[in-house]
């Protein structure tokens, strides 16, 4: 008896993740939509998902640095000469306080 509500558990603990994940990318795109800019919502999307990683790169001074503000600096460095002269600690804060 207790083993197929543990499995049903297990099983619908996936799916609610899934929902999360869907409304807080269907957010992100909305809110994306309505700021300024030259960039498309897939752009957008790759400077938000690295928000957590930068701010773990700016709160350990550099020493934390996760894939997806790697991805995010590759990115925010084609958009401009400005951009690839500036340090990753600089573009980190900036891409904190989009």
């Amino acid at each position: 008896m207790m083993r197929p509500i543990l499995l049903v558990a297990v099983l619908a603990l996936p799916l609610s993740a899934m929902a999360s994940s869907f409304a807080g990318s269907s957010a992100g795109s909305a809110s994306g939509a309505s700021s300024a800019g030259s960039s498309s919502s897939g752009d957008d999307k790759i400077v938000l998902d690295a928000r957590d990683d930068a701010a773990a790169f700016v709160a350990s001074d550099g020493a934390i640095r996760g894939a997806r503000l790697e991805a995010a600096l590759l990115h925010l460095r084609e958009q401009g000469v400005a951009q690839q002269q500036a340090t990753d600690m600089a573009l980190a804060r900036t891409l904190l306080a989009r």
